[in-house]
């Protein structure tokens, strides 16, 4: 018993694992095999649908996407910057140029004109309403670079493979999330087989204490011991066979499996052993543990952040610009013969010189980029450190589980004798039934504690697993 609630509460703890990572799951069977209102899982499938389903991948996927889109275009910087605008003004008062300077002319020469007979008169012109118009085109084409550019579009190219490894690494998350709770599940079912299998040999038991108590060879208090104790087990595994059919259920519904339907796992605990160097696996897999990969592609992204300040400090930036501008000041003419093109071209280097000192924001968020880069490297060594001790342990574990697997089957051996000449002795009479459920609860503590043990390794295989970041075995 003390078992079984420490099974459940091993899957409830997974359950509540995966729900906080939000893995609710969206309605999606079509791989597996379904027979009526019932459905039948192998832990690949699980997987699967997890993997295909998972709201958490979902939104991991996006992410991983927007990152690709951008480096997938990262050169679109090097594009030029093209504008074209188009304006009409209405000044609110008119004054012709052109006329006053025409009629000053007129008013200097024509004395003289007027002396030799000639009429020099500047014709008076109406301002009309065109005369308030005017009317502004512009195309413009700007181009600008920097050697910081380049390193930009860097950045962008490690930012997309730093997605590329979280996504990895959620995706192996993920696994190994609904693997250990699949394997959970079927550890509790073993359990409450080995209940259930209990409370028929109490059946048989009662019922034999029967046959013997009509025979005169047990008195009456000992029949009443064999019924009691029959009676009192029901109950309880009532309790769990409930218990399992929520479980399953809350799994089913994590994987999108529609409600009501049975689950039914396909499976069993039984790790395959594997010789482990942890010498070897710490030289060949240590620095491809997921979180080593993504700290060390922050460290690359530090430092090319530290390039581009010091690029923007260090080095000028070539500003190409070219203007066409036509102006139309009578909007009544012919625009194609009257307009005049103000536009021009031009070519700006640019230095700023405040960027080099000291004291200036850019060289301040260099210094801060730089703490960074070594408080990152302190976390790596750290990480690196960690990641090899968690190697030795886990592997330390698994040799400690493979030898209580070895040791556990000899134990059920011996278990399974005792228990096997107390159930002949007590069915002649010379024992107590107390005796025969001692036999029956230690033939049961080495059963249970043999599938412990194996889960233990085959949990403990996938946190090594997951620690390389590599299949050990086949």
């Amino acid at each position: 018993m003390k078992f079984y609630l420490w099974g459940r509460n091993i899957i409830c703890f997974l359950l509540l694992a995966i729900v906080s990572t939000g893995f609710i799951l969206a309605q999606d069977v079509a791989q597996a095999e379904s027979k009526g209102n019932s459905i039948t899982l192998t832990v690949d499938q699980a997987v699967d649908y997890a993997n295909q389903n998972s709201k958490t991948l979902k939104s991991s996927a996006i992410d991983l996407e927007m990152k690709k889109r951008a480096n997938d275009y990262k050169w679109n910087q090097l594009l030029p910057s093209v504008n074209v605008s188009a304006t009409m003004s209405r000044s609110n008062e008119y004054t012709d140029t052109m006329g006053a300077m025409m009629e000053g002319i007129s008013q200097i020469v024509s004395p003289l004109y007027e002396l030799h007979g000639f009429d020099f008169s500047v014709p008076k012109t109406e301002t009309t309403e065109a005369n308030h118009w005017m009317a502004r085109g512009n195309v413009g084409i700007s181009w600008n670079f920097s050697f910081a550019l380049v390193d930009g579009l860097r950045l962008i190219r490690k930012q997309y493979e730093a997605g590329q490894i979280t996504w990895d690494q959620t995706l192996r998350q993920n696994e190994l999330q609904v693997r250990k709770l699949f394997y959970g599940l079927l550890l509790q079912q073993e359990g409450l087989a080995l209940q259930q299998q209990s409370l028929e040999n109490a059946r048989l038991r009662a019922q034999q204490a029967q046959v013997n108590y009509r025979n005169g060879l047990i008195p009456e208090l000992a029949l009443l011991q064999a019924q009691v104790a029959y009676e009192n087990q029901r109950p309880s595994i009532l309790k769990q066979e409930q218990a399992m059919k929520q479980q399953l259920d809350l799994f089913g519904f994590l994987l999108g499996v529609p409600a009501g339907t049975e689950i039914v796992l396909e499976g069993e605990i039984n790790p395959s052993f594997i010789d482990l160097d942890t010498d070897e696996l710490i030289s060949l897999y240590a620095q491809n543990h997921p979180d080593i990969l993504s700290l060390q592609k922050n460290l690359e992204i530090l430092n090319l952040n530290l390039s581009v300040q010091n690029m923007q400090a260090y080095t000028p930036s070539l500003s190409l610009s070219w203007g066409f501008q036509p102006v139309v000041a009578d909007i009544s003419s012919n625009w194609i013969d009257t307009y005049v093109d103000n536009g021009a071209f031009s070519a700006t280097l640019a230095w700023n010189l405040t960027n080099l000192l000291p004291f200036s924001a850019n060289r301040q968020a260099a210094k801060d980029i730089k703490d960074n880069i070594r408080k990152l490297e302190l976390s790596l060594e750290t990480l690196v450190e960690k990641t090899e001790l968690d190697i030795r342990t886990q592997v330390d574990a698994l040799a400690q589980s493979q030898a209580a697997i070895e040791a556990s089957a000899g134990n059920i051996q011996l278990a399974q004798r005792s228990y096997d000449m107390t159930l002949v002795a007590y069915r002649n009479g010379t024992v107590e039934l107390l005796d025969v459920r001692d036999a029956e609860n230690q033939l049961n503590q080495a059963k249970l504690g043999l599938a412990n043990e194996k889960f233990n390794y085959l949990s403990g295989l996938m946190d090594l697993e997951y620690t390389l970041n590599t299949k050990l075995g086949n």
